[in-house]
């Protein structure tokens, strides 16, 4: 974090990163100090409602933060900045995007959580576009022009108006991270998936709230002691926080997590928690042995869409196989209930020796109808595209013999293929890892 005091006594000069946060509500002509330089500018926390014109004259700006503000309108003047490529304006009041106002050098765009009814044609001029986060707006459809973005990978557009599912979004070839859960059209899907969840109601006087164990866009997870018929068992306990994530709304979380049921490879739902003293929407979950890791961290700035790994992060062959069978056996048993996960990532895995993977965090998971075929088996095709991203990044921080490395590599292309018939299904992806992991044992016995 940068002062506006350093700014202006030119301790500054130079700086190619600035963030201010200084409850601003007039944008400080100093930063245009920095215009030979600046590359990051991130204003995010402040009262800011407009951006000069002048900040176009900053060539080198790529990145520009101007979340929790007042602004009103995404600024005309982004659409001038030459080399901008990141744009975040999340939890504003936009409720007008120009088509001026959008640069076509966008890899990355989040406008979440503001009130946007339209978005202009111009998107679709956005070639690079790689994520659109537009969940929490107030949207009716989608600009056809979207289409024409060949390179998107992740899609948000949850807790929007939208009354039909756009199914052209099926024809875009990389689409791999997809949230549209909170919309009209998804309302009946997942109320019929509701039907059919089990989940116990657990008291929230049965419950002993521990020490805060992590927290996440929807809510914060504690360790808490459950009451039973039993005796006293260690839990963990989510509680939501009730707003608008960058994936979607926390009751289209809730109800997915109570309906994908048990798997080895889930973090586990005990129940819902009824009767909150607040009336917070709470979840009772397994509690995880302390042993399981985080897989990876989020994609940063730079990576956009794939994850970071821990440097020196090594798979042996059983570790990389058993992972990967895992994961495909979380997927296809979500798919055969009409669940998209949604964020099939490296930092949604928890993982343990041996192998051992948990799949968790269901944010941006959708619902849709099994019996509807083609959406159906369209959808789960998106899916294994992340699938692939997965496996590729995984196989790349393996030491595995040559003899498994092939057929894994040759799975990855298929689920990376840009036509979405062509590509695998998760039955299919299993099956093909229970030939690498054969491949792997004949490999161990040749050279034992």
């Amino acid at each position: 974090m940068h002062t506006l005091e350093q700014l202006r006594a030119g301790e500054l000069g130079g700086a190619r990163h600035l963030k201010l946060c200084e409850n601003l509500a007039v944008f400080p002509p100093e930063i245009l100090s920095l215009k030979e330089t600046l590359e990051v500018l991130d204003l995010t926390g402040n009262q800011l409602s407009e951006l000069p014109d002048e900040l176009a004259e900053c060539k080198r700006l790529r990145i520009l933060f101007c979340s929790e503000n007042r602004f009103t309108e995404l600024p005309e003047v982004l659409g001038r900045c030459p080399s901008l490529t990141m744009v975040g304006f999340k939890a504003n009041r936009i409720e007008v995007v120009s088509p001026k106002s959008l640069p076509t050098t966008l890899r990355w765009l989040i406008l979440t959580d503001n009130a946007i009814e339209r978005l202009p044609d111009t998107l679709g001029q956005c070639a690079a576009l790689q994520k659109l986060m537009l969940a929490g707006n107030r949207l009716q459809e989608l600009p056809a022009s979207l289409g024409n973005c060949r390179r998107l990978e992740l899609l948000r557009i949850a807790a929007n108006r939208l009354e039909a599912f756009p199914e052209w979004l099926l024809d875009l070839p990389r689409l791999a991270w997809l949230a549209y859960a909170g919309n009209p059209f998804a309302d009946e899907w997942e109320y019929q998936l509701g039907n059919r969840a089990t989940a116990a109601e657990i008291p929230w006087q049965a419950l002993t709230l521990g020490e805060q164990l992590g927290q996440g866009a929807s809510g914060v997870i504690h360790r808490a002691e459950l009451d039973t018929d039993e005796g006293t068992k260690a839990v963990a306990v989510k509680l939501f926080k009730g707003a608008v994530t960058s994936d979607g709304l926390p009751r289209c979380e809730m109800a997915v997590s109570l309906a994908a049921g048990r798997h080895p490879h889930l973090i586990g739902v005990t129940g819902r928690v009824g009767s909150h003293p607040s009336g917070i929407p709470a979840l009772v979950m397994t509690l995880i042995d302390p042993d399981f890791v985080n897989l990876a961290g989020p994609p940063s700035l730079d990576s956009c869409t794939r994850d970071v790994y821990p440097a020196g992060l090594s798979l042996t062959p059983a570790a990389l196989i058993a992972m990967a069978q895992g994961v495909a056996s979380a997927a296809q048993h979500l798919h055969e209930r009409g669940i998209l996960h949604g964020d099939l990532y490296g930092h949604n895995l928890l993982h343990g020796q041996q192998g051992r993977v948990l799949l968790g965090d269901f944010g941006a998971a959708s619902c849709y109808d099994r019996e509807s075929g083609v959406l159906a088996a369209r959808l789960e095709r998106i899916e294994i595209r992340a699938f692939g991203c997965l496996l590729e990044e995984l196989v790349a921080r393996s030491n595995v013999e040559a003899a498994v490395l092939l057929p894994l590599q040759q799975l990855v292309q298929a689920c990376l293929v840009d036509e979405l018939a062509l590509r695998p299904s998760f039955a299919h992806v299993r099956a093909q890892i229970e030939a690498a992991s054969q491949a792997a044992m004949l490999s161990a016995q040749t050279y034992a």
